[in-house]
């Protein structure tokens, strides 16, 4: 990862939050609302949570809102209009792109979920940007185009799921790669999930709502699922490779119940460096935002007396497959990861509606990966192309489960 071009911060910066309503977006929010004399609010977007935005909008005023879906988007404009507020009100792809491209926007906040965030992203990177990445399905798509447009552009790319933020910390020189920083393993670790203590047969008949009830953190309900499947922890590896420049055997994956060891790095001289912390995305979205600096997030220290114990176990692959289809999609490479996560993105969807049980999910994703052909992941009209027809074919063997 280039980090050359990160400079301290003496000015007041830009803020462009794709994605503001959800989990991310809100809590990105509330790290600008307790540092108001360094962050102030350009854009917000959203795609129909039209009641949220007007409330964000009427507390950070920004100078643009766009919406992606054009119904919402004219009750906004209607709405904002009501309100008096100075907001424009815009709509669709075009015009996200052209803000976070904007010269006068400094940093760019990719927080929505899923395939929705790819355009956005390599927008803000191509324009040079400071991009605080919570969404890992950009880097499972497009890692090598993404990582290739930020190194010509000089955008810097700051980390911020709390593993690969974690592990960002707990590198010493961030201009040195791998071998030359001695870094012998990363020890990406994860809860583990509500169901982790599942046996198979328990998990045949486990519910949506029993899936989403996540021990430690507080996440939209794609990210839940995907924590409960261990697929969370798949598209992290992968994030990991391309974030980091790693193989597969440089990653090993730990479960670690209680979340408070975000992640760790593994030198070659016997030194373990760990990332400790409440589970509270604050804190790696303050990290992100202000790096090399430290800000205020709202986040509490660790009290240590109040930790029990720190408990640290293998995954069960057998029981989660979805870790193992992870793993093999970026050994195929190419075009496989943009497969996986178009499959993945169509079964939890199924899962949440009650379409697919949730052994199923795996299952939809095998089959698709099975059948999808890939391709080399040269260009954006290729991924785009192979997230279009991974869905298409996850719908037919989505209905051939139904029968």
């Amino acid at each position: 990862m280039d980090v050359s071009t990160a400079q301290s911060v003496a000015i007041t910066q830009s803020v462009a939050i794709v994605g503001s309503t959800g989990s991310i977006g809100q809590n990105t929010l509330d790290v600008i609302a307790r540092n108001p004399d360094r962050y102030r609010v350009r854009m917000l977007c959203a795609n129909k949570s039209v009641n949220t935005i007007l409330e964000q909008c009427k507390k950070f005023e920004p100078v643009f809102a766009v919406m992606q879906n054009a119904q919402a988007a004219d009750q906004l404009r209607q709405l904002v209009l009501n309100s008096n507020l100075d907001t424009e009100v815009l709509h669709g792809d075009e015009s996200l792109c052209e803000c976070v491209s904007a010269p006068q926007v400094d940093i760019v906040v990719a927080a929505v979920v899923g395939a929705a965030g790819l355009v956005s992203t390599l927008a803000a990177a191509n324009s040079g940007k400071r991009v605080v990445l919570a969404n890992k399905e950009a880097l499972v798509m497009s890692g090598s185009m993404l990582m290739q447009c930020a190194a010509k552009s000089g955008a810097l790319i700051m980390p911020t799921d709390s593993e690969h933020n974690a592990i960002f910390q707990c590198m010493a020189d961030h201009s040195l790669n791998k071998k030359e920083a001695g870094i012998e393993k990363i020890l990406l670790t994860g809860s583990g999930g509500p169901l982790r203590n599942c046996s198979i047969d328990e998990l045949r008949v486990v519910t949506p709502q029993q899936a989403l009830k996540h021990p430690n953190w507080s996440m939209g309900p794609k990210i839940s699922i995907d924590s409960a499947t261990l697929m969370n922890k798949g598209l992290e590896v992968i994030e990991a490779c391309t974030l980091f420049s790693l193989e597969l055997d440089d990653i090993d994956v730990l479960i670690h119940p209680q979340s408070v060891i975000h992640s760790m790095v593994q030198y070659r001289d016997g030194s373990v460096l760990a990332q400790l912390g409440r589970p509270d995305m604050r804190t790696p979205i303050a990290h992100a935002m202000a790096w090399p600096e430290r800000i205020h997030s709202g986040v509490e220290p660790l009290d240590f007396t109040e930790i029990a114990g720190l408990n640290f176990e293998q995954p069960d692959i057998q029981r989660f497959p979805c870790l193992r289809l992870a793993y093999e999609a970026q050994r195929a490479g190419g075009t496989a990861p943009t497969v996986l996560n178009a499959a993945n993105e169509i079964a939890v969807e199924a899962f949440l509606n009650g379409a697919v049980s949730f052994l199923q999910l795996a299952q939809l994703v095998e089959d698709t990966l099975s059948y999808a052909k890939i391709s080399p992941a040269d260009d954006l009209p290729t991924i785009i192309e192979a997230d279009r027809d991974a869905r298409i074919l996850a719908e037919d063997k989505l209905n051939q489960l139904r029968v």
